[in-house]
């Protein structure tokens, strides 16, 4: 088992497009069905597998491309310190004050250390400068505890 880490940061407006942030399903809409609707289908299977948006289940990331991934760590402590880091570096600019705490910080890299050690998988959400969204996840991989059927990124 090993954990893969992701960063996205974007317009809060292209976060938001919550079609191109799921897999198409497997099935493509009848040939009787609004062209509007094939067409959406055809634009969610082009862009999903390519597009750098976050997907809205963290286990999807493993769909992704691999040059997405921004580490590799066998061990979650180790992970866990890339979140930790990675907070530290943004949060100057997340907009809540609250979540500058470096106390906060401190207890949600512990959280993740945790979570990726028993196989779950960690997704992270911060607004910084309108509009503007971060978002940071650790996939844990090979096999995912949320979809154990997903190859690792790496070994396609």
């Amino acid at each position: 088992m090993h954990h893969h880490g992701y960063l996205w940061t974007g317009p809060k407006q292209r976060f938001d497009q919550e079609g191109l942030r799921r897999p198409p399903h497997p099935e493509p809409p009848p040939a009787d069905i609004k062209q509007e609707l094939i067409q959406r289908y055809r634009d969610v299977v082009a862009e999903f597998p390519e597009s750098d948006l976050p997907p809205l289940e963290t286990a999807h990331w493993l769909l992704k491309p691999k040059a997405l991934i921004l580490g590799t760590w066998e061990e979650p402590k180790r992970a866990a310190e890339w979140l930790g880091e990675q907070l530290t570096v943004f949060a100057p600019r997340f907009v809540s004050e609250s979540d500058r705490d470096s106390t906060r910080m401190t207890m949600l890299t512990n959280s993740a250390a945790e979570r990726l050690g028993w196989g779950g998988d960690v997704s992270i959400g911060y607004y910084l400068e309108r509009p503007v969204f971060l978002s940071l996840a650790l996939v844990t991989c090979s096999p995912n505890h949320a979809s154990p059927d997903l190859q690792c990124p790496s070994a396609r």
